[in-house]
């Protein structure tokens, strides 16, 4: 039997401004992200629906959680491999496709992972298991749409 991981968050809707969702302009799309022993995540809408540019969004928590397991997949990678990452940063870009219904989907995400090894002798290798950490991450494994990846790789 295949193991299972359960994960459990509790979204509360802060957004209430008096009158409820009486009207589409009537209440904020604010709500907290929460879960035991966590810090609480501020989250809204987009900006173009209506949404505070403060607080994160459900399109970019999705395009960081496909970055994030990319780059901890990749990690344990290199660190089975021998190659030995001193420091990691990607900006990854999602690009959402708004549908003629209202409704939308994501047509693809690019990370651009900016890697810095501890020895020249270790970039091949390095870039070599971004494939390796794409075909193992769990998030870009549920996702219906291509994630590419665009690295680089410098010895320190």
């Amino acid at each position: 039997m295949a193991k299972q991981h359960y994960y459990n968050l509790t979204i509360t809707w802060t957004g209430n401004t008096g009158e409820g969702t009486s009207g589409y302009r009537s209440y904020e799309r604010t709500h907290i992200i929460s879960s035991e022993n966590k810090p609480d995540i501020p989250g809204s809408s987009d900006p173009s629906f209506r949404g505070d540019k403060t607080r994160y969004n459900p399109e970019e928590m999705l395009v960081a959680s496909i970055s994030t397991c990319h780059m901890l997949w990749f990690l344990h990678l290199c660190a089975e491999a021998g190659v030995v990452v001193i420091s990691y940063t990607d900006s990854p870009k999602g690009t959402m496709v708004e549908t003629a219904d209202g409704g939308g989907h994501f047509d693809n995400v690019t990370l651009y992972p900016n890697v810095v090894v501890a020895d020249v002798t270790m970039i091949d290798k390095a870039n070599e298991l971004h494939h390796r950490a794409n075909k193992l991450c769990f998030i870009a494994n549920s996702c219906n749409f291509p994630i590419h990846h665009q690295p680089t790789c410098a010895a320190s």
